[in-house]
C-alpha cells in the first residue's frame, strides 16, 4: 500500500484520509523529505526561502479557559496576572518599530472582562503605524461575539472597519473533538474554529492554520486535522501558511501526563506530511522558533519554504520553559547553509528584499 501512495504522490495526485495515516505511520522518513521537496518546488520553483521580522505582543494572559498545555495564562486575581492598555500596546508598537519591525502578531488570553470596545481600538489605533497588525485567533473571535452579543459577520465587519486585515491560526492545537475535550475543554470546539475561520476568509481576512502536536494525539488525529482545514481551503483559498510546532512539557498540567518527547525526526516528519497533505496550500513554515535553528534549517529540504519569524518578543513558549533566539543575519545563514536564497517578507508573503 505504502508504495502506492508514493505513486500517487510522485504523480502530483491528492492523497485520502486514510492513505495519510499509513504514509505518517509507515512512511520512510527520507522518501518523505525526497516527496515533500518534489511538492515544495512544484508550489514554489523559486529556490528563495521567506521569512519576516515581527514581535509577538500579548494583550493580556488573563483567560478564563485554562487549557491544560498552556503555562501562559493566569486567573485575573493572580499577582503576576496583567492587560495592557491602549497607550501601553502603542508604545510596544513604537519600540518595534524603532527596530525595524514590519508585523506585530497581537493575541491574548480569554479574558471576560475586557469590554468589545477595546478589541476595536486596539486595531484601530496600532494600524496608524507602518506596523502591520496580525491579530486574535478564533476563540478571542468567539469571545468578542459573547461580550459584543453581535454574529461573527458582525464582528468581522466591525474589526475590517477598524484596519484588521489578516488573521493567525491559533488556537487550533489539534481540531478533533476527542482531543479538544481532553486538553482544552472550555474552548471553543473544531466546528466552531473552522466556522470563524471561513467567516474571516468570506470577509477577505486571511489567516494562517496551526498545529500544536506531540502531547495525546494519534497519527489519525493529525491526518484529521490536516484534513479539515484542507477541506476549508479548498472553499475559500484563504489560508496563506500553515504551521506546526510541538507541544513543550514544561510548566503546564498536561506535560506531567505526557511521558514522550518530540524528536527533530518527528517534527521533521510533520513537516513533510503537511506538505504532501496540504496540497492547497502554497507555504509551509518551519518552526526554528520552536525547534531551533539546526533542524527549522533541515526543514527547508522536507517541503518547508518558510523560516516564519524573527521574534523580538516572544511570551508563550518562553513561559513553557524554551526560548530561541535568532537575528536576521543568523537566520539568514541558516538559509544560505541549507542551499537556499534568503528574503525579508510581508505577512501575506510578498518579497520585500534578498538579503
Amino acid at each position: 500500500m505504502i508504495e502506492k501512495i508514493y505513486k500517487k504522490i510522485e504523480n502530483f495526485e491528492r492523497i485520502n484520509l486514510n492513505e495519510g495515516v499509513e504514509l505518517l505511520k509507515n512512511g520512510d522518513f527520507l522518501e518523505l523529505g525526497r516527496l515533500a521537496n518534489r511538492i515544495r518546488f512544484k508550489k514554489q520553483p523559486s529556490d528563495i526561502v521567506t521569512f519576516i521580522l515581527d514581535t509577538n505582543i500579548n494583550y493580556t494572559n488573563i483567560c478564563y479557559v485554562g487549557c491544560s498545555f498552556c503555562a501562559f495564562y493566569r486567573k485575573k486575581n493572580d499577582p503576576d496576572a496583567y492587560t495592557l492598555s491602549i497607550d501601553e500596546l502603542i508604545k510596544k508598537i513604537e519600540e518595534a518599530q524603532s527596530k525595524g519591525i514590519t508585523t506585530a502578531l497581537i493575541q491574548g488570553g480569554l479574558n471576560p472582562d475586557l469590554p468589545y470596545s477595546y478589541y476595536l481600538d486596539l486595531v484601530r489605533e496600532l494600524s496608524k503605524s507602518s506596523v502591520h497588525v496580525h491579530a486574535f485567533s478564533p476563540p478571542e473571535i468567539d469571545l468578542m461575539c459573547k461580550i459584543s452579543q453581535k454574529s461573527v459577520d458582525e464582528v468581522f465587519e466591525d474589526l475590517k472597519n477598524a484596519g484588521l486585515t489578516t488573521m493567525p491560526g491559533g488556537g487550533a492545537e489539534i481540531l478533533t473533538e476527542r482531543v479538544r475535550r481532553e486538553i482544552s475543554p472550555k474552548k471553543i470546539s473544531t466546528d466552531r474554529w473552522l466556522e470563524i475561520m471561513q467567516k474571516a476568509h468570506e470577509h477577505g481576512i486571511k489567516t494562517t492554520a496551526t498545529m500544536m502536536f506531540g502531547h495525546i494525539e494519534t497519527e489519525e488525529d493529525i491526518i484529521e486535522h490536516l484534513d479539515r482545514i484542507r477541506k476549508l481551503q479548498d472553499k475559500t483559498h484563504g489560508f496563506t501558511a500553515f504551521i506546526a510546532w510541538d507541544f513543550k512539557k514544561e510548566n503546564n498540567e498536561l506535560g506531567k501526563r505526557v511521558e514522550r518527547s518530540v524528536s527533530g525526526i518527528d517534527y521533521l516528519k510533520i513537516v513533510a506530511i503537511a506538505r504532501i497533505y496540504l496540497d492547497n496550500f502554497d507555504n509551509i513554515q518551519a518552526s526554528w522558533a520552536s525547534q531551533g535553528k539546526d533542524v527549522g534549517e533541515v526543514a527547508l529540504h522536507f517541503g518547508a519554504n518558510d523560516m516564519g519569524s524573527m521574534l523580538v518578543e516572544e511570551n508563550v513558549m518562553r513561559q513553557a520553559g524554551f526560548r530561541a533566539e535568532a537575528s536576521v543575519d543568523e537566520i539568514a545563514r541558516c538559509i544560505k547553509k541549507a542551499g537556499f536564497k534568503p528574503a525579508l517578507r510581508t505577512t501575506d508573503y510578498k518579497i520585500v528584499k534578498m538579503l
